[in-house]
């Protein structure tokens, strides 16, 4: 079976990692190089001129849609972001598919089966990633890194979350890690049966609370069984409220 040549350009390294370890294991790709900012996947490109490219939208110094615009010739594109709002754009590009990150294996497996079959219609792709968008997959596992090794942690296994400017600090095993996924889009992707979002910056697994006491203002104190207590604004209190029997 002949490999087709593929390129991927991502600034977030865990996402770069995730991308090579996929397109390695796939018997259908042959990666060729990558890049880490968007002047440098334009370069490297059009020196390279891969068949396929997986392209981050939102990197350092040129998006991906500029890079894509400035390419000489067309190669079949995989958009990686974690944003929705540019599907409609990408596919004005020509783009093949569209990856929400973070995405599963089944996901990018169907990803490639549509770059290998060929060129496919826009409107077709368009419908199918904004399905994507709004009906998001429930996660299973997130890559999490730890003194120099990544390993998967299970979703069930996060007692609680805090955001970090656009990381997430993901609590689970005693041990805290750092992932560059924001908060928001971490939690469009979990089961809000279990999930809560009790504030702006904080997301916790119902499984992992010892109790929920409510402070002077009548807002719920949070009371973890790691011992950390974190507080649930106003409406993440009637919420929570409203789910006891």
């Amino acid at each position: 079976m002949t490999s087709t040549t593929a390129f991927f350009a991502e600034d977030e390294p865990l996402a770069r990692d995730v991308l090579r370890d996929a397109i390695y294991a796939h018997p259908g790709l042959r990666l060729v190089g990558e890049a880490a900012d968007g002047a440098s996947a334009l370069a490297r490109i059009t020196q390279l001129r891969p068949e396929v490219v997986f392209m981050d939208i939102q990197m350092p110094e040129m998006t991906g849609l500029e890079v894509l615009r400035r390419l000489d010739y067309l190669p079949r594109i995989v958009f990686t972001t974690a944003y929705d709002q540019y599907a409609v754009t990408a596919f004005e590009l020509h783009a093949v598919d569209y990856l929400l990150k973070p995405f599963t294996q089944a996901r990018f497996a169907q990803a490639v089966a549509r770059l290998l079959e060929g060129p496919v219609q826009a409107r077709d792709a368009v419908e199918g990633a904004l399905a994507h968008a709004s009906l998001p997959a429930r996660l299973e596992r997130i890559l999490v890194r730890d003194r120099g090794r990544i390993f998967p942690l299970a979703i069930g296994e996060i007692e609680y979350m805090k955001a970090d400017s656009k990381y997430t600090v993901i609590t689970a095993r005693g041990q805290n890690f750092l992932v560059r996924i924001g908060i928001s889009e971490l939690e469009a992707q979990l089961d809000p049966a279990r999930f809560v979002r009790i504030h702006r910056s904080a997301l916790v697994n119902l499984d992992f609370v010892e109790s929920m006491r409510a402070d002077e203002q009548s807002q719920l104190q949070i009371h973890m069984r790691d011992g950390t207590v974190l507080g649930a604004n106003r409406d993440a209190s009637k919420i929570l409220r409203d789910m006891a029997i």
